[in-house]
């Protein structure tokens, strides 16, 4: 039997992380053994990234309807707790879209948790 050499999927690993690791400065993009380490760190950080955001964006959210429900007289746990207590069942991205952008709707919505809460 034949004798087959690695050395074309060694090129082929080396080729796939080098091209991954495109864009880096010095050794990083260049060397195999550098470039392997700083991949695997930045695939790493990446997938964290991607957690971080979606937490980042709920803040956003949230803040943007804190800010509306104070101009209508609530703080925002008092109106989450109202239109907990109304059954509205309107998630925080939305509230916030239209904290942004509906203003009428917004207090409309603002003032449904407000008479649950006094009631």
């Amino acid at each position: 039997m034949a004798r087959i050499k690695g050395a074309l999927n060694a090129k082929k690993k080396h080729n796939r992380v080098l091209k991954l690791a495109k864009g880096f400065r010095g050794a990083r993009s260049k060397q195999y053994r550098v470039a392997k380490q700083s991949v695997m760190r930045a695939l790493t950080s990446s997938f964290a990234g991607r957690k971080q955001k979606k937490r980042d964006m709920r803040s956003l959210w949230i803040t943007r309807i804190n800010a509306a429900a104070r101009i209508n007289g609530l703080s925002y746990s008092k109106m989450m707790h109202g239109l907990k207590l109304a059954g509205v069942d309107i998630n925080r991205k939305m509230l916030a879209e239209m904290a942004v952008n509906d203003a009428d709707g917004f207090a409309t919505v603002a003032k449904i948790a407000a008479d649950k809460i006094s009631a």
